[in-house]
């Protein structure tokens, strides 16, 4: 192990990311706890899938653009980032 210690992931969702979460307020909060954990112990890109937006249909494409916040008009000035996208999972879109 590097002499470095690592620094905490820190999980920041975009404002308005639960606007249609349609679960209590519990829900939630336990959601993002579990989130926060499988990032804190690696589970979250271990579990992860990379995803080829080529093989994308227009629907999931568009789906998983609005999750990352994305206006699929204004795509084209939009310079993606293949790793953070690779991180999201065609699971996030079920």
């Amino acid at each position: 192990m590097n002499n470095e210690e690592k620094k905490p992931l820190e999980v920041v969702f975009a404002p308005g990311c639960f606007d249609d979460f349609d679960g209590t307020q519990e829900e939630l909060d336990e959601m993002i706890a579990e989130i926060n954990r499988l990032a804190e112990t690696g589970e979250l890109f271990e579990r992860s899938l990379p995803v080829d937006l080529d093989k994308l249909s227009d629907e999931e494409l568009e789906e998983l653009a609005g999750k990352m916040g994305i206006d699929l008009d204004d795509l084209n000035e939009v310079d993606l980032d293949e790793d953070v996208v690779n991180r999201a999972t065609k699971r996030n879109l079920q």
